[in-house]
């Protein structure tokens, strides 16, 4: 495959002795390194995948990286999030990334994209770029990220993760497949958790971007054979790698033959969930919900179920609360009475509030979720309950 940058920039006398390495390597050598200068790679998230991505691209003097982020860093985020310290707690994402790759290589460009990327604005951010890098956890935002590499004709390297287990593609319409090639529709609502409600085993990120790095360099450069039409699926408990075929879908709506889709459209409307990775805010229906200080003026006169997983009760619970896990909810209904007034609660809010649904179509209607879940009452009520 041709390289995508076609035109090598110049190197000064300090970037052939930083790039060394690269440079007596036939494959890259002055003028694959001259291409990576040139080039303009844009990351989508600065969080778990975005970190190693950042250093590596930047560490590999690739000329602009573009950032897109609107988050803040927390505590729970350094886990995994290793592009990020314990002293930027609090600082945008975006700002402390940047930093960190200006440390690590002062003559990359970075250029700072604080907003969330929707489908008003997605366009205009991804168009100066040569390759954009999926590093987001939400579905709204991949089909998002596609579409809009799509239609601008530009490379999506994607790569995502869930627990122990990951995945790593290159869609590129041009050349091969698109993400709605492989993923015609969105799963259900509610029927993959997110990171923050599944977790993530915290070194997966770095196996995932670090691919996903690697694909975006061979791309720009023009050697090897990109992932283009193939996905590789990373098991870290078995520590296997398994590669799949992806194939082009001719009736794809988006690159196929007679596309519909010529347009960004809604895309939290089309994933029926939200486009940001906050854990509860926008997921709860507030005529249904209590906060976490009415709820502690009530606690003693209500029925309190915790919808959590039995090994997150180990790490912190609310005293009375009883132990109902979702997804023995269904059959466990018989338990509960629905003249009674009946809270219910989980890490974060939005699976307690999955659970209020299922009961609301059950009858049950004296309910009420618990805002922002455990964490949100720890947080406001009782310092004693650690957070997770």
């Amino acid at each position: 495959m041709e390289p995508l940058i076609a035109e090598p920039a110049p190197l000064t006398n300090e970037e052939i002795a930083r790039y060394s390495r690269h440079l007596i390597m036939p494959n890259v050598g002055m003028e694959g390194q001259g291409r990576l200068k040139a080039s303009k790679v844009l990351l989508i998230g600065t969080g778990g995948l975005g970190s190693p991505l950042a250093m590596y691209l930047a560490a590999a003097g690739v000329g602009t990286i573009g950032l897109v982020d609107y988050d803040v860093v927390d505590e729970t985020n350094l886990q995994r999030q290793v592009i990020h310290g314990t002293s930027d707690i609090g600082r945008l994402k975006t700002e402390s990334a940047r930093e960190r790759i200006l440390d690590l290589n002062p003559h990359v460009e970075v250029v700072v994209h604080e907003t969330l990327i929707r489908s008003d604005n997605a366009l205009e951010i991804i168009e100066p770029y040569d390759i954009v890098i999926d590093g987001t956890d939400n579905f709204p935002t991949r089909y998002l990220t596609n579409d809009a590499c799509v239609l601008l004709g530009k490379p999506n390297v994607y790569g995502s993760i869930f627990r122990f287990d990951g995945q790593l593609s290159v869609f590129y319409a041009k050349e091969g497949p698109c993400y709605r090639c492989m993923f015609p529709e969105p799963p259900p609502p509610g029927m993959v958790p997110s990171c923050a409600e599944g977790g993530v085993f915290g070194v997966i990120p770095a196996t995932i971007g670090a691919g996903q790095a690697t694909e975006a360099i061979k791309l720009l450069i023009g050697v090897g054979d990109p992932l283009i039409g193939r996905m590789q699926i990373y098991d870290a408990l078995e520590s296997r790698w398994q590669t799949i075929k992806v194939n082009k879908d001719p009736e794809c709506p988006v690159c196929g033959e007679h596309p519909t889709v010529t347009e960004l459209i809604d895309y939290e409307a089309f994933c029926g969930v939200p486009s940001h990775d906050h854990e509860s805010e926008g997921q709860e229906d507030l005529a249904w919900s209590i906060t976490p200080r009415e709820f502690e003026d009530v606690r003693g006169e209500v029925r309190v179920i915790d919808v959590r997983e039995p090994h997150e009760y180990e790490i912190s619970r609310i005293d009375g609360a009883e132990l109902i896990p979702l997804g023995d909810l269904p059959n466990r209904m018989h338990e509960l009475d629905s003249a009674e007034d009946i809270v219910l609660h989980c890490k974060s809010g939005v699976r307690s509030m999955e659970a209020l649904q299922l009961l609301r179509g059950a009858g049950f209607s004296r309910l009420k979720n618990l805002q922002g879940g455990i964490n949100a009452y720890a947080k406001q009520v009782d310092d004693a309950i650690p957070v997770y």
